[in-house]
């Protein structure tokens, strides 16, 4: 509230202002109300809607403080510097860096669906003959929402078909709320080819909107299988993988509980988990490699010198990308939607082609 004060004082802007865009924010944080659901629904296609509101007024007051002090620091600069030439070069300057959250908002907002294909070589000691070269594709943390659609789903699974993966995997979060069109996002992902089947595991958007079962049994109308505490064998001629998925992992909970039952000693066991924080459990449990998402890989990125600060690194060290232990490996795919907000910035959205080579050769 300080910040919008200041603003509308700087700029000696109507002073009923302050309080206008006061009780705009207030309607707005009520109506994004998850108990106001069911009668916002009669306005809003879907659930997300209300839930963008809601992250929508965090980055709109989050802009405002920043944009404040922002012009409170060029006031000072300029102030306190006399010579023409130089007040002029910093104000400029002050200008567009003020101007800059805006042009980057925008950026991000406009580029949110633009998804990279991320292929990548892992690599493990006596990987198996036949599991080398192996093709395994994954997408992850779908959000099929008013901002993501069956149409940009469309598109993600054409580009990942070209690939020709032998397997293919969705780590969780298909959706956002149980509002959103579940069923639509089963029927798009249901044209994923891959060889050996399409696999998944669900995540803590499923789990909140109740949609665990419903999800596990309608996507096998579609062959597509998602593991809840359960294994597979695929095997590829004279090798195979154990494969072990997991529902989202409850940070108030010991991760893995009983799932080294589930592995197979002296094989390759590959474990779907939503949530990347497993992975030190999952290395100690026998497994030699670990998927995951949840991340979104921060979603939007502030660098900061040679920092990079995002949300996700206040939660977890496996925020994008591949991480290592030792014989074990995890990686963690940024997602193809959004949550919060539909703003992408330094995270874009990816499918991700990885490949199993043996490092011994």
């Amino acid at each position: 509230m300080l910040s919008q004060t200041y603003l509308v004082r700087r700029f000696r802007l109507p002073g009923f202002l302050t309080w206008a865009l006061i009780a705009v924010e207030a309607v707005l944080m009520l109506i994004s109300r998850e108990s106001l659901y069911p009668t916002m629904l009669r306005f809003f296609p879907s659930g997300y809607s209300m839930l963008t509101i809601g992250g929508g007024i965090t980055l709109w007051w989050w802009t405002l403080t920043a944009t404040a002090a922002l012009i409170w620091l060029r006031d000072k600069l300029v102030k306190q510097d006399f010579q023409p030439a130089r007040r002029a070069w910093l104000k400029a300057s002050a200008t567009a860096v003020c101007a800059a959250p805006v042009v980057a908002l925008s950026a991000g907002i406009a580029t949110r669906k633009h998804f990279t294909i991320e292929e990548i070589d892992l690599h493990f000691p006596n990987l198996p003959k036949d599991l080398q070269g192996l093709r395994l594709l994954q997408i992850s943390d779908i959000h099929m929402s008013d901002f993501f659609s069956a149409a940009d789903l469309s598109r993600a699974v054409a580009a990942s078909n070209e690939l020709r993966p032998d397997i293919a995997f969705v780590t969780g979060d298909l959706i956002t709320t149980q509002w959103d069109p579940l069923d639509q996002c089963l029927l798009e992902l249901a044209k994923l080819r891959a060889s050996s089947g399409v696999w998944g595991c669900l995540g803590n958007h499923e789990m909140h909107a109740h949609a665990e079962r419903y999800t596990t049994q309608k996507a096998l109308e579609y062959d597509i299988r998602f593991l809840r505490q359960g294994a597979v064998p695929l095997r590829f001629g004279q090798s195979q993988i154990n494969l072990v998925g997991v529902d989202h992992q409850r940070r108030e909970r010991p991760y893995l509980q009983r799932v080294e039952e589930l592995v197979t000693p002296g094989g390759f066991n590959l474990l779907l988990s939503h949530n990347p924080d497993v992975f030190p459990v999952a290395a100690r449990k026998g497994f030699q490699l670990t998927l995951a998402g949840h991340t979104h890989g921060g979603q939007i990125n502030l660098p900061i010198g040679q920092a990079n600060l995002n949300i996700a690194d206040l939660i977890t060290p496996f925020t994008k990308g591949a991480y290592k232990l030792p014989g074990s490996s995890l990686y963690v795919n940024a997602g193809l939607g959004t949550i919060g907000v539909p703003v992408r910035l330094g995270a874009p959205p990816e499918i991700t082609l990885i490949r199993l080579c043996d490092s011994s050769s």
